[in-house]
This record gives structure tokens, C-alpha cells and sequence, in this order.
């Protein structure tokens, strides 16, 4: 029978999903499942790593049962994850020593603050790695348990011990436990890996205090295979896991940009800005990060990058903390009752600001109340919220670059909106383009993996693939842009640096 289509798995903050495609980058058939959020303490925020693979498993079973694909007519696989989030497991057993550590995760301002005291230490990582000390990457969280956990650092000294990012845990389980591995685009978000030699930094690890030997093996974004599915494990078939990057890597390639200053926004529970900027690392001086993109046939692409921590998030907290809307379309319906916020700005920091201003204290808050404000006014302001902390990006990477913006690529679950997506091209000034396909992350893995075994040619092929479904165009003015903006960067002042040290 023939290798006909192509497997992707979307391993995201609250769910999991795995996806079918074809040749023609038409989703054949799709599963998902929800994970559980953990909160041990203010700030935290933990994932059951067991319950991330069964659900990844839950959804294979879920599309092969429908029988529409069968797992003999997979030609590949391709992964895509929530990245800096942080397992260590046990070799022996394959258990996890403690939950994952989730990317949104503040538990580890403490050891960050550690760190930022060592002489030297945060210049040498931005060197590097492109990044900076942050409770956000997960050096710090394989830190907090090897500090925290109970006889690890015992077990790790025995060699017993092993680390990985998400991408790195559902190999390991799809392999049957033989293939401990890690792409690049993951490593990169370690904190430990030297972007400009695509090896793990042996200075870093060193200064940061971090065991060599529980690391993954590096292996490219494309290939061949980074590991092979165990027959025992998946359907009875060894299938080569081809393709693997963190989400937004990922979802920059599903919207094809593949041309240095093409970016694209995902809106899903954060939010990341990708623009793509060539084969060289560039040094941000506006708050971004600089990222490895992807490593496709020996090739490095870098990218800029902004993360915005809470992006629909603040749509669910409206659902689920507040219980002012029962669902996401109901927030559209009350926003576009009025005609404005009132004055109202929501700066979701629930979990400190990321970029452009790196605040891991920063706490949400809601300015401009009065007695007239309402729901709606509410639920728009939340909307607008992810408008104005795109354009909190956008900018930076203006600034960074000297170059203007000509349109913005959206995807993810919040697109959804069309409230939103034309608030967007209102506040930027520029076209905002929603393609036929927004699971763009996984889209991407699919792409890598095809890349990887052949099913495509290269990316001048897939950028083929790319249609677009709608454009929003700016409708205001320049001058209530700019005092819209204005009042919200306000806002924003008032949420930095607001929890206890």
C-alpha cells in the first residue's frame, strides 16, 4: 500500500492534536484532546507528562479507528511542541521524576534571579544562545528539580537520569524508549545551545550548572529520521519521525516564510511573532529574541522573535476565572456591542510580560473603570489587548530591523475572530493575512517531515501550497491609532514590576 500521507502532532499548552495531511497539504482527518493545566502554587503552572503521551496516543487511535487513514499509509512523522516546556524522567522506569514544567511557568524567578547576579553570566547567554535569563526557558526548570526534587541529582550522578522538552518525551515514548533526541529549534530555546555552532555550549552548561550527560542528542528540524517508531508501539509499523520544531518555528513554515522580513503571529494561548531574517544572527537591542528557525538541509535560517505569554488565555479567563462569557464567540458578540472600551484597557500579565519587556513581576490589571463600564467593554478590551501586545512586537522588530512591516501572517485558534483580526490591521496600519489553514504548527511538522523522507521537493513547492482566505485591511486613522496606543503603553506602566521580589 502506498506511503501517502503525512502525520503531525501538535503537543500544545492546553491540548494535543494530531493531524493527517496529503501531498496537497489538505487535512485529511484531525484528533484532539485537552491536557490538564496544574497551578501548584501562585505562578505555577505544570503539565502530567504521562497524560501528554497518552493523549498523543489518544488521538492516533481516535483517527485510525475511523479507518478513513490506516497507519500503513503514513510515510512519516512530524512533531511540534510547546518548547521550553521541561520533563526529566527516569531511564530505566520511563517515568517522569516530576510534572513538566510549563513555558508559562514563573517558578523559577528566584533561580533567574540567581543567575543574573553571576558576573558576566547574561551577556555570555545572549551571545549565544540569542536569549536571556528568564523563568521562561528551561535551564532554570531543570534547575528547580534538581534542587527541589529528592534524590535526582543522586540518580543523574548514577546516569539514570534524562531531560528533554516535549518533543524530546513523545520521541523517547514513540521510539519505545531507545531514542533520546532533540531538534535544534528546541535546544535553542534550553538556554543551552550555542545557535552560532549548533552545539550545546559546554560554558553554559558549566556557568549555569546544568548536567551535560541528561541532555538530548541534537539532531536537525528535517532529515531522514531523528528516531524511528517502535512496531510494539505504533500500529505495528517503523515509521521515521522525519520532521520536529518547536511550535512557532513550525507555524512560520506552515505560512511559507520562507524570505527574510516575511513574519507571521500565531493566537493561541500566548502569542509569537516570527520574522525570518535570513542565515545570519542578528543581536536585537528592542527586547526580541534571536532564534534558530530551522535547520532544513544543512541550511540555519534565524529568525526574531516575540513571545507574548497570554494571548487567548485572556479569552478563557474571561470564560473560566471571571465566568463572564460561556464561550470564545460570545466575547466577539459583547465586544462588538459597543463602540469602544470605554477607556478600559485589559494588560493580561497574568504570568509577568515577556517581549518586548521582560518582566517576570509585571501582574495583570484592568485601568479605566468607571461606573459605566460593562461586560462588554470588558470582553472588547481583552480582544484589543492581543492587538496592542502585537504591536508592542511589531515595533521592536521595526526598530531592530529599519524596516517596515508590508503585512502580517496570523494563524491559530484565536483567528477565529474576526473582531480581533481586523482590530489588528487597525492598530499595525498594514494588511493582516488569514490563510485557508491556520493549524499552521502543525501544518509546518508535516512540512519538515515531508522535506525530510522526499514526499515534497523543497520549500519553493510548499510556498505553492500557501492560499490565502481572507485579508483585513486598516480602516482607522492614524490619529486615533497612535491615542489608542498611547493609552494602552500607560497601562502597561502600571502592571510592570508589581509582585514581591
Amino acid at each position: 500500500m502506498s506511503k501517502k500521507y503525512i502525520l503531525a502532532i501538535d503537543q500544545g499548552t492546553t491540548s494535543t492534536k494530531v493531524l493527517v495531511v496529503n501531498h496537497d497539504s489538505k487535512i485529511i482527518d484531525r484528533a484532539s484532546k485537552d491536557i490538564t493545566q496544574f497551578y501548584p502554587q501562585s505562578g505555577w503552572v505544570e503539565h502530567d507528562a504521562d497524560e501528554i503521551w497518552e493523549t498523543v496516543m489518544d488521538c492516533c487511535n481516535e483517527i485510525f479507528a475511523r479507518n478513513i487513514v490506516k497507519p500503513e499509509e503514513i510515510a512519516a512523522i512530524g512533531i511540534t511542541d510547546q518548547r521550553e516546556s521541561t520533563i526529566l524522567w527516569d531511564r530505566d522506569s520511563g517515568r517522569p521524576v516530576y510534572n513538566a514544567i510549563c513555558w508559562q511557568s514563573r517558578q523559577t524567578a528566584s533561580i533567574c534571579e540567581r543567575m543574573k547576579k553571576q558576573e558576566g553570566l547574561e551577556e555570555l547567554i545572549n551571545e549565544k544562545t540569542g536569549l536571556r535569563i528568564d523563568p521562561y526557558f528551561s535551564a532554570s526548570k531543570i534547575k528547580f528539580i534538581l534542587e527541589n526534587v529528592p534524590g535526582v541529582q543522586e540518580r543523574v550522578n548514577e546516569g539514570k537520569i534524562l531531560m528533554g522538552t516535549i518533543d524530546s518525551w513523545i520521541m523517547w515514548n514513540l521510539s519505545g524508549k531507545k531514542s533520546h533526541v532533540i531538534d535544534y529549534t528546541n535546544a535553542s530555546r534550553t538556554l543551552l545551545l550555542n545557535i552560532h555552532t549548533l552545539q550545546w555550549d559546554d560554558e553554559l552548561i558549566e556557568k549555569i550548572g546544568v548536567p551535560k550527560q541528561i541532555l538530548p542528542e541534537l539532531k536537525p528540524s528535517s532529515c531522514d529520521a531523528l528516531a524511528f517508531t517502535a512496531p510494539d508501539v505504533f500500529f505495528g509499523q517503523q515509521i521515521p519521525i522525519s520532521g520536529d520544531a518547536g511550535d512557532q518555528h513550525a507555524a512560520t513554515i506552515g505560512q511559507a516564510c520562507f524570505e527574510p522580513g516575511m513574519a507571521k503571529n500565531t493566537y493561541g494561548t500566548s502569542m509569537a511573532l516570527f520574522m525570518n531574517i535570513g542565515d545570519k544572527p542578528l543581536k536585537s537591542n528592542y527586547g526580541l529574541t534571536t532564534d534558530l528557525g530551522w535547520v532544513i538541509d544543512g541550511k540555519v535560517q534565524y529568525a526574531f522573535e516575540g513571545v507574548v505569554f497570554v494571548g487567548g488565555a485572556v479569552v478563557q479567563w474571561l470564560r473560566d476565572g471571571l465566568g463572564i462569557i460561556k464561550n470564545a464567540r460570545e466575547c466577539d458578540i459583547l465586544a462588538e456591542k459597543v463602540q469602544d472600551t470605554g477607556g478600559v484597557y485589559i494588560v493580561p500579565a497574568f504570568a509577568g510580560m515577556c517581549a518586548p519587556y521582560w518582566d517576570a513581576y509585571a501582574r495583570g490589571t484592568i485601568i479605566g473603570l468607571t461606573r459605566g463600564t460593562t461586560k462588554e467593554h470588558i470582553c472588547r478590551a481583552a480582544l484589543e489587548s492581543m492587538g496592542y501586545q502585537t504591536r508592542d512586537v511589531i515595533d521592536a522588530m521595526v526598530a531592530d530591523t529599519g524596516k517596515e512591516l508590508k503585512s502580517l501572517r496570523v494563524d491559530g485558534g484565536a483567528t477565529k475572530s474576526e473582531f480581533l483580526l481586523q482590530f489588528q490591521a487597525d492598530i499595525l496600519g498594514i494588511p493582516v493575512e488569514l490563510p485557508e489553514i491556520t493549524d499552521m504548527a502543525a501544518l509546518g511538522a508535516a512540512y519538515l517531515a515531508g522535506l525530510g523522507i522526499g514526499f515534497w521537493k523543497d520549500v519553493s513547492e510548499l510556498r505553492q501550497h500557501w492560499k490565502i482566505k481572507k485579508v483585513y485591511y486598516p480602516r482607522m486613522s492614524k490619529e486615533e491609532r497612535d491615542s489608542l496606543y498611547e493609552g494602552w503603553k500607560k497601562a502597561v506602566g502600571r502592571s510592570l514590576d508589581w509582585a514581591e521580589k
